[in-house]
């Protein structure tokens, strides 16, 4: 920073004030929260982002920059006690939204409201601050610290209340449309739909709790044994009538700034994670001592899985996929972390596959050598309801009493919740300052012009 605008001296003094950790959690509190405060009273005294001069974005950026070590410092001794103060120790279960949020209330200044994120929420994403970078750190420290981290895990397992709301209907009817979720009962299965026609079934805000609570429901149906995910029907467009899988995160909402960081935590903790592990109870889901409410899940692959939708396809026990589809998990040219792809893909393909897939934009065919190490059946498209149905048949035929427990045990070789929770403490922090990087913005532009599209 320039140190002789009077504005540049003024931060440096603000900078200068950082308060000094005592250690007690209590104590602390109160001067970190006043300093960051300050901090963000000083940022809203600079112009909007857009209208900054370059010497005013430098200060901005000086700015949160400061705060965020000093977020990151005072996490590093007291997140355990922030948590449990939130949790009432480790009493409630809290999914990340909701501490997320109460951090804020808790500690002011900390991370932002919801009042906060909401307002930036109506910029381009090219236009916000990223207050949001801020809950990342956050939860970079609650799920670094292994007794916190876990116990996140565990509530984030735990089925959504709007699904236990639902179960007697579903049990009722067979059936519940969400909007852009659809579960209904076939038989011993229960089928879940992803369901945003307008958008060729891809990922938003407005797609993700409806998936979890249909996931949810397909999880708790007492009169089903098995799970399937599935696109559903295009109702418009060069795809009508046809079924899709998904073509992953809405990069136009993206760049519109309408899909929030808590998204992508949301997303991967929650219905993601409970295809791969169930759900959990009251006990710790872990795979030693834990419980948990399981079943197989077949995903049935048609026309496309694109990042988000690829990444789907990784969790589940069985892939039915159409011989012309294919995968992408298109992370450079987004710009973002491909969920949790980077930790499971190069167990199907092989860790140098997996970094072409996700650095150098390799496009993996089901009808290959290699896709078939993702498709454990390659049909022709007009065979895949035939085929499904077999499945199921050869799945369920002589029970599935064994498959909650052949899961956990392939998850303990190879994924145990504790390397699971240390990835999602990177992740955390990463898919943060790369949601809200100027080289995410240069590439939806360039590779997908998404200045150019409507919303």
């Amino acid at each position: 920073m320039e140190t002789s605008h009077p504005y540049a001296l003024l931060v440096g003094q603000w900078a200068g004030e950082a308060p000094t950790l005592t250690g007690a959690f209590e104590r602390d509190g109160l001067p970190f929260s006043l300093f960051w405060q300050k901090g963000a009273q000083l940022l809203s005294t600079l112009p909007a982002k857009p209208k900054r001069s370059a010497a005013e974005q430098s200060q901005a950026e000086g700015l949160l920059s400061v705060g965020r070590e000093s977020r990151v410092r005072f996490l590093s001794m007291h997140r355990a006690a922030l948590y449990g103060k939130l949790t009432g120790g480790l009493s409630r279960h809290l999914r990340v939204e909701e501490l997320a949020y109460r951090a804020a209330v808790e500690v002011p200044g900390l991370v932002p409201t919801k009042a906060t994120v909401q307002a930036e929420g109506r910029l381009l994403q090219k236009d916000k601050d990223g207050h949001e970078i801020d809950q990342g750190i956050l939860f970079n420290h609650f799920l670094g610290e292994r007794a916190t981290g876990l116990h996140l895990c565990h509530s984030m397992l735990r089925p959504r209340p709007e699904a236990l709301e639902l179960l007697e209907r579903l049990v009722r009817d067979g059936r519940i449309d969400l909007g852009t979720a659809v579960v209904e009962r076939r038989g011993q299965a229960s089928v879940v739909y992803m369901k945003n026609p307008r958008h060729l079934n891809a990922e938003d805000d407005s797609t993700v709790a409806n998936v979890e609570t249909a996931v949810d429901l397909a999880l708790l149906d007492p009169d089903t044994d098995i799970c399937v995910l599935r696109g559903a029907t295009i109702t418009e467009g060069k795809y009508k009538n046809q079924n899709v899988f998904s073509t992953g995160i809405n990069l136009t909402h993206l760049y519109r700034g309408t899909i929030s960081y808590l998204w992508y935590l949301i997303r991967d903790l929650g219905f993601i994670n409970k295809i791969f592990r169930g759900l959990a109870g009251d006990k710790e889901p872990g795979e030693v001592f834990g419980e948990t409410r399981e079943k197989p899940w077949i995903a049935v692959m048609e026309k496309f899985a694109i990042g988000g939708g690829c990444q789907y396809l990784l969790a589940c026990d069985f892939v039915l996929a159409a011989s012309d589809a294919y995968m992408t998990l298109p992370a450079r040219k987004e710009g973002i972390i491909p969920g949790v792809a980077n930790l499971r893909l190069p167990r199907f393909v092989g860790d140098r596959t997996a970094r072409q897939a996700v650095m150098y934009d390799r496009r993996i065919d089901c009808d290959s050598a290699t896709g078939r190490l993702i498709c454990d059946e390659v049909v022709e498209p007009h065979l895949l309801d035939d085929a499904l149905a077999e499945v199921v048949e050869r799945l369920t035929s002589s029970g599935v009493v064994s498959a909650a427990s052949n899961r956990r045990a392939f998850r303990i070789a190879h994924e145990p919740l504790d390397l699971f929770r240390d990835y999602m403490a990177v992740y955390a922090r990463d898919q943060a300052y790369c949601h809200f990087s100027p080289a995410l913005i240069r590439n939806l532009e360039r590779y997908w012009n998404a200045d150019r599209r409507a919303a």
